[in-house]
């Protein structure tokens, strides 16, 4: 049964984490070695996927005892829980040679993640999206952020401590707050310069420390729009791996219907009636589209849609 009403595409891992398992070496240790364990292999944040019957995407598992020579030691490697009994270890691969071509040759091949997500099994594009966001703070966090000497993975891969001075790192999730601003019967969405032409969103930024999630709801619609928010209320959450942000869905009633561009984040505005929305989403508006399903913004904008 769904935590919510609605999951959003890269929640809903289907894994038991087994936090309380991490820790034990010895038993990480003897499930990478079991013939029943199950691997999943990235290389440069590419996840490893092969076809389906029906023309899909799939997780190309291999034996965990392939990835962890794949992974040559701890450093490289992640417990990512357990699937009923069987234990789930990822491998990051880096470099600029292809194991899809090497020692992965005719059991699968790479692709980038946003692109394959909604040909994906839902569980599956969860659970590489956990080991995308795990390798991407890896990747970033090799050093202790208190002394700056070398550190080293501990618990599976969910913990870095610092040899010298002992300092232990967690990894990190950065919540950004994402709304679609309403008043009545229309919503604005935005652009930015860099963007595709056409192409509208919804408005969103990082939640700063100190802040709540409706704080920083307001000043964003403030900052970018020149917005006043009257009220918010909460849509969904979505994990989003790039590289390892939480973003908090909300829609926000705003005092009125102008807006304009600050023009550093924005450069255009436009409001939507329903209607309009429902079109945008069907892709029926001419010079003018919006994410794709697999986005938060897409589906905030569907649910306003739709309520009218």
């Amino acid at each position: 049964m769904p935590l919510t009403f609605f999951r959003n595409t890269f929640a809903g891992n289907p894994l038991d984490r087994a936090s309380d398992r991490r820790g034990d070496a010895d038993w990480l240790s003897r499930q990478l070695g079991s013939s029943e364990s199950l691997g999943v292999a990235l290389w440069n944040g590419r996840p490893f996927v092969e076809k389906t019957k029906d023309g899909g995407e799939q997780i190309a598992y291999l034996p965990s005892r392939l990835v962890g020579e794949l992974a040559g030691g701890n450093e490289r490697l992640l417990f990512l829980g357990l699937w009923q009994e069987t234990a789930v270890f990822a491998v990051d691969i880096e470099g600029s040679n292809d194991p899809a071509q090497g020692p992965l040759q005719g059991l699968g091949e790479f692709k980038d993640l946003r692109q394959i997500a909604l040909q994906l099994p839902d569980t599956d594009a969860a659970i590489l999206a956990t080991g995308k966001a795990m390798f991407e703070w890896r990747r970033k966090h090799q050093f202790c952020a208190a002394c700056g000497q070398p550190s080293v993975t501990r618990d599976g891969g969910w913990k870095r401590q610092c040899p010298s001075c002992q300092a232990e790192h967690f990894p990190r999730t950065d919540p950004v707050v994402i709304m679609l601003a309403v008043h009545g019967d229309r919503c604005m969405l935005g652009r930015q310069e860099a963007w595709p032409k056409g192409m509208f969103s919804a408005l969103a930024g990082f939640l700063e420390p100190g802040e709540s999630i409706e704080e920083a709801c307001a000043r964003e619609l403030s900052e970018e729009a020149g917005l006043r928010t009257i009220s918010v209320r909460y849509h969904s959450t979505q994990p989003w791996p790039y590289p390892s942000s939480l973003m908090i869905g909300l829609i926000a009633e705003v005092e009125d219907d102008e807006g304009t561009p600050d023009q550093t984040e924005l450069s255009e505005v436009r409001w939507f009636t329903r209607a309009e929305a429902r079109s945008l989403l069907a892709g029926e508006l001419e010079g003018v589209f919006c994410p794709p399903r697999m986005a938060i913004a897409h589906q905030l904008i569907r649910a306003w849609a739709e309520e009218g």
